[in-house]
């Protein structure tokens, strides 16, 4: 059993005083939501934080609603409760399914929307114990000044696993982040970023608070992910998709494609749905255009071709569940 190392921990009782507390202590501090991410990280030496703010008690930070013409969901929101919750299934389906899948039902019970979407990059050379990675000689993320994934490569390519990612993308979703500077929105497809050290745009003085999903007439979606067994392990590969429906054709499409490298990737082969009808033929065309512009990297422990030749399955996959 690996130990937590040592630091003081902070309980909030509002989002000001979070705020507040991440301000003042800056980079010696880190939120911690459900633990689940943060805890077993801490454990590995991979971040050694003085201070933990915890946000637990933070009321105002949880909670579905809809507001107007979106979905509004707060950032402490427990994984399982989006899952089951009703608002969640209409509106944004791909994200409840997603949510639904994340870990097992413990993970689900203790982690948060917000811990979710902020989840750290994973690779096979950086989520180790210190001993092993100091035998390896450290790498990129942590300690080191090599990527053993891309050898040449001067940048970090450790894998978003984060679900949610793919699906806030596909929606367009907004997510809402506050600091003592004030708030931002920012939309899900400029969040993440191609590097796997730091592969978002949120400051380390801002919070995730909320995240905002449009609720559009006709909007359809799915989500399908591959990992070893079908629960707790993080996913090898997940795939998003969208359709907006008009007059049965597709008036829009979308589809992202996760757990390749630091961000999330878009196959751009989508845009050519619109103003076609939904079929059989479309998916499989779609599915090889994913297949042909997704290559899994050795940064997770698995076989890169079979993770690429699932691309192709789990994209037709969702696209014939989202047209349902």
């Amino acid at each position: 059993m690996l130990p937590l190392p040592i630091f003081e921990h902070h309980a909030p009782t509002s989002l000001d005083e979070a705020i507040a507390l991440l301000s003042t202590l800056g980079e010696r501090a880190r939120l911690i939501a459900g633990g689940t991410d943060l805890v077993p990280n801490m454990k590995h030496g991979l971040v050694e934080p003085e201070h933990v703010i915890s946000l637990k008690r933070v009321a105002e930070l949880r909670g579905i609603r809809v507001d107007g013409d979106r979905l509004v969901l707060g950032a402490m929101t427990p994984l399982e409760v989006i899952a089951a919750n009703d608002l969640a299934r209409e509106h944004a389906p791909a994200l409840a399914e997603a949510m639904g899948l994340v870990g097992g039902p413990h993970h689900r019970r203790m982690g948060t929307l917000g811990g979710n979407v902020c989840l750290d990059t994973r690779c096979v050379y950086y989520n180790q114990t210190y001993f092993w990675r100091e035998a390896l000689g450290f790498c990129l993320k942590k300690d080191g000044t090599l990527c053993h994934v891309v050898t040449s490569g001067k940048n970090c390519v450790a894998a978003a696993s984060n679900d949610s990612a793919p699906v806030l993308m596909v929606l367009d979703a907004e997510i809402v982040v506050r600091s003592a500077a004030g708030a931002r929105v920012i939309g899900a497809n400029d969040f993440y970023t191609p590097d796997g050290i730091y592969n978002t745009v949120k400051r380390a003085d801002e919070i995730v608070t909320e995240v905002r999903v449009p609720i559009v007439d006709g909007r359809r979606s799915a989500f399908e992910k591959l990992r070893r067994r079908g629960a707790i392990d993080f996913p090898l590969l997940n795939v998003a998709a969208r359709l907006d429906m008009q007059n049965g054709l597709i008036a829009a499409a979308d589809l992202v494609v996760s757990t390749l490298a630091a961000r999330p990737r878009r196959v751009s082969a989508a845009s050519r749905l619109k103003d076609t009808p939904p079929s059989a033929r479309l998916w499989q065309d779609l599915a090889d255009a994913a297949y042909k512009q997704c290559r899994p990297l050795t940064n997770l422990d698995n076989d890169t071709e079979w993770r690429r030749d699932m691309v192709r399955i789990l994209t037709k996959k969702a696209l014939a569940r989202a047209a349902l």
